[in-house]
């Protein structure tokens, strides 16, 4: 199937980005195969989304445009690190020119590069730049001219280190993005200084400020003084100002261009969109009421065999899959009959959902879709 869809849609296969998530079952106790040899997948695992439940792992290969080319089912106690390994070894008869871990910044510690290195060889990591003293001393205040790709991606690499110690960081920039954050934040700011203006006891004990403090929106440009009174944080104001549109990227691979690196963690989530459309938006994956290991992989590749179709619509007719969908929708059948016959026709098709058909190259439907003599 990789190698029919790569040929049929001249794919760019030399670079394969891989990445998980879990889909969790409403069930209270995990799969034992000695009670029934068929249900082995649904183990207790940490979901994505927070919490502690049976469930499988889902991971795909895609290609740098979201293109699923390969995807797996694994048992849900697995994790992250443990996988790579077996997906490295089915990838090796693919001959491709590289494969690489790309990954967020939850899967990046030193134990986790350490195995990934190991078992992928390369890797392409998410930093949390707030929390890493390193990234904040060395790479965010390192001076230099960022090289601009696109309109909204520049890049620039810091290396840290020497020898064995050497790391690699790409900073990456994106200005559109960096505008939108300082906007939000001067919303923020600006309703703080609203809701402040608007009480006169200012105590950090007071129903109001309690509420403010415990708000995940308001909290962090929040302080309380000495004197128990609750402020704007100005210092962490500036501070998130550092961070505007900005997010480090760390690699182990010397010879990705920086185009690649800066591109390829955009390419993640790209991956994260199709997670999210897999799961939740347009194919909706779970919930999954299988119980059997075949039925849930069955399910689930016929869920990323939809996800493909979806990303290569989008790709093709250049918008949203809810725009393909909405216009796709006009075409509708219309029933009529009377004591003798039956006929099936087909409503005008819109210029927009014609134009999407063209681009798809599939044919528009005859008018007259089936007609029989009832009587």
């Amino acid at each position: 199937m990789f190698f029919n869809t790569a040929n049929l849609f001249n794919l760019e296969v030399d670079l394969i980005f891989y990445d998980t998530t879990t889909a969790s079952f409403q069930i209270d106790a995990e799969d034992h195969s000695e009670a029934d040899p068929n249900a082995t997948l649904r183990k207790f695992g940490r979901c994505k989304e927070g919490g502690w439940a049976p469930q499988v792992v889902v991971a795909l290969a895609v290609t740098r445009d979201g293109i699923p080319v390969r995807s797996w089912v694994l048992p849900g106690n697995t994790a992250d690190v443990t996988t790579v390994e077996k997906v490295r070894a089915d990838l090796r008869g693919w001959n491709l020119g590289r494969a690489m871990f790309v990954a967020d910044a939850g899967m990046n510690s030193e134990d986790n590069r350490v195995e990934l290195a190991k078992a992928c060889g390369k890797y392409l990591l998410a930093c949390r730049m707030a929390s890493i003293s390193e990234i904040n001393l060395k790479v965010l205040s390192k001076r230099g001219r960022y090289t601009k790709f696109k309109d909204n991606l520049y890049a620039k690499e810091i290396i840290v280190g020497d020898g064995e110690r050497r790391r690699r960081y790409i900073l990456c920039y994106n200005p559109k993005q960096a505008q939108r954050q300082r906007s939000h934040r001067q919303l923020i700011i600006e309703l703080l200084e609203a809701e402040l203006a608007t009480h006169k006891d200012h105590s950090a004990t007071a129903q109001w400020a309690i509420e403010l403090l415990a708000s995940r929106r308001f909290k962090k440009y929040l302080r309380t003084t000495k004197g128990g009174l609750i402020r704007i944080d100005r210092a962490a104001v500036g501070k998130a100002a550092k961070y505007d549109g900005k997010w480090v990227i760390e690699t182990n691979d010397d010879t990705i261009s920086l185009e690649d690196a800066a591109c390829g963690y955009k390419s993640l989530m790209v991956i994260e969109r199709c997670f999210r459309s897999l799961k939740r938006t347009q194919i909706k994956m779970v919930p999954m009421y299988h119980w059997a290991s075949r039925r849930i992989v069955s399910h689930v590749k016929i869920c990323v065999l939809a996800l493909l179709i979806e990303r290569i619509a989008k790709m093709t007719c250049g918008m949203s899959w809810h725009h393909i969908q909405r216009n796709l929708e006009t075409l509708q059948i219309t029933e009529f009959f009377d004591l003798k016959y039956r006929v099936l026709m087909r409503n005008e098709v819109t210029t927009e959902a014609r134009n999407i058909l063209k681009s798809l190259k599939i044919k528009v439907p005859k008018q007259l879709i089936h007609a029989e003599k009832t009587a």
